[in-house]
């Protein structure tokens, strides 16, 4: 008796998620309608195998609220956030890359780029506020090898705090923040200062997350570019500091081999430092970045 109750449970379950399936059947678009099909299967399938009691559901309908709550339009999207630690952000960005082209590899956007940062000249230095002096310099090629001039770098990364302008009111408009561009043989310079390891927004419900199920918030050290360039597609990634302990527990699966640089020390008023108006010593670091053609 108990088998054939399960059963017509079972039964009555299977039905219902191919009622909600159907209700989408007359979706104009139709790559809309194979997401929420998809989105409804999946849904059901975790909700049959995870049996949620009525207040987990409850709770995690809480957890979205609140997500949603502490979202803004400039600097805040624990959205992205939340995204970025269950790995997600990372796993899109895996699927739309996954064809070996031999450019720069990808990494996760990040919820803290702000739009309309200053345009800087060729070296200019976009640290507002105090931190071990570093420039980077390279070159953008397309990936036939071929430099490309006028490639615009939109850069951004922490204060020696472990927060970005925006989400410290502290810190001064534009700091550590800036749009270079490439000259006429693709090369490109940015002095700034050396990126810090920080941990990642823990004041709202992904924070909550996280200390519930044992996890570190930390990511490694790195820079952050946005690559635009005429006849190309827009390329988002990170440089990581190679010698950051975080390297391998990014909190949000972020990190790829290929993006790790090494800072080297330079001596104070050498040429490179004469130019840029260093006064010390400081470090160097060097990355060449390749575009997918568009």
């Amino acid at each position: 008796m108990e088998t054939e109750v399960t059963t017509e449970h079972d039964d009555s379950n299977a039905r219902l998620t191919e009622q909600v399936v159907a209700s989408f059947a007359s979706t104009p678009d139709a790559r809309l309608r194979t997401l929420m099909q998809s989105l409804v299967r999946h849904l059901h399938a975790f909700v049959r195998e995870t049996e949620p009691t009525e207040a987990e559901w409850m709770s995690a309908i809480r957890f979205l609220t609140e997500t949603g709550k502490m979202c803004d339009d400039v600097v805040r999207q624990e959205f992205i956030l939340l995204s970025d630690t269950l790995g997600v952000s990372m796993l899109v960005d895996a699927i739309n890359h996954r064809f070996a082209t031999g450019s720069t590899d990808t990494t996760v956007f990040g919820p803290f780029y702000i739009k309309g940062m200053p345009e800087r000249a060729y070296g200019e230095n976009m640290a507002f506020t105090p931190g071990s002096p570093v420039v980077v310099r390279g070159q953008v090629r397309s990936t036939d090898g071929t430099p490309i001039a006028n490639a615009v770098l939109d850069v951004w990364q922490t204060a020696e705090n472990g927060m970005y302008s925006g989400q410290d009111i502290e810190q001064p408009h534009g700091n550590l923040r800036g749009r270079y561009r490439t000259d006429a043989e693709g090369r490109y310079a940015i002095t700034t200062i050396l990126p810090v390891s920080y941990p990642i927004p823990t004041d709202g419900p992904v924070g909550k997350m996280l200390d519930a199920t044992g996890r570190h918030p930390w990511r490694p050290a790195h820079l952050h570019f946005m690559i635009d360039a005429p006849g190309h597609r827009t390329l988002v990634t990170h440089l990581f500091d190679k010698d950051d302990k975080y390297l391998e527990s990014d909190a949000v699966f972020g990190v790829k081999p290929s993006l790790m640089v090494s800072y080297r020390e330079r001596p104070a008023d050498d040429e490179l430092a004469r130019r840029f108006n260093l006064r010390g010593p400081y470090r160097e670091a060097n990355y060449d970045f390749v575009l997918d053609r568009s």
